[in-house]
């Protein structure tokens, strides 16, 4: 202690002015932004320079726990790849209630416009896979349209995104139907008119294929409520159907056979003649 004392008193003169040098400094500092910010500046960089040579000791000793991680992680990879089903493969269609596997025609969308008032798509099977106008296609998420023209090998889908189409839906929990349209403007929107307004309604019900199709089977998926507007001059409520496909980017589908179609035309057209 004694000899702390001795080094104070000889060296008193300089330590008065080391310690008036720093408090001129101190003052200096708080008094002028300039010379703040570049002292702030100037210690967040040697702090900076400091935790990096840190991180980089501390990455160095931690390198075994680090590559043990990724080992792990390269593991799991490694077993989801080798579990993964092929995806070149056609896709199989797990259930259509009323509709037998040999009655779905599996087939892949070579063309597809939606960019039109009227658009179309284009299958790669035709007349020889069995075909025919007026039949179905669906895929996995819901209806994509009508069969328009067929030739050997290839056919043409009217796109439900075409304003010449008209579908019959239905209101799934209700059971209410209406006319399925397209009104041109948006890609991922139909729309279902004709509904009455006595049906209760509401945003996000879903909207499925009704009984009263001969083309596509009863409760095909087709999207859900997105918006509903009222005509006041009428009965029926217009609504605005959010699809479940999206239909700018179609893959396989499934082409329907209609058993049932030719003779239920043919009783429905007895009936009128009568």
């Amino acid at each position: 202690m004694q000899q702390i004392f001795n080094f104070i008193f000889k060296n008193s003169n300089r330590l008065l002015f080391l310690l008036l040098l720093g408090i001129s400094l101190l003052l200096t500092i708080q008094s002028h932004s300039f010379h703040r910010s570049k002292i702030i500046s100037s210690a967040n960089f040697l702090t900076g320079g400091v935790y990096e040579k840190i991180n980089s000791v501390n990455e160095y000793l931690n390198l075994k726990t680090q590559n043990d991680a990724l080992a792990l992680e390269n593991a799991a990879l490694k077993s989801q790849l080798f579990n993964r089903k092929d995806t070149t493969a056609v896709p199989k269609l797990d259930s259509l209630k009323g509709v037998k596997a040999k009655d779905i025609i599996v087939s892949k969308v070579i063309h597809n416009s939606y960019n039109v008032h009227e658009n179309y798509l284009t299958l790669n099977s035709g007349e020889l896979q069995g075909v025919k106008t007026d039949m179905g296609v669906i895929n996995s998420l819901g209806i994509v349209g009508i069969i328009d023209n067929t030739s050997p090998h290839y056919s043409t889908v009217i796109s439900i995104l075409n304003k010449k189409s008209q579908i019959n839906a239905k209101i799934k929990k209700s059971n209410h139907f209406g006319s399925l349209i397209w009104n041109g403007k948006s890609t991922g929107f139909v729309q279902l008119i004709d509904v009455p307004r006595l049906a209760a309604i509401r945003k996000g019900d879903t909207i499925v294929t009704g009984g009263q199709s001969v083309i596509f089977p009863e409760n095909i998926n087709i999207g859900t409520i997105s918006k509903i507007y009222t005509d006041n001059q009428t009965n029926y409520y217009t609504l605005d159907i959010k699809l479940f496909n999206d239909m700018t980017n179609l893959g396989h589908v499934y082409i329907i056979k209609s058993k049932d179609r030719e003779e239920l035309i043919n009783l429905e057209k007895k009936e009128k003649d009568e």
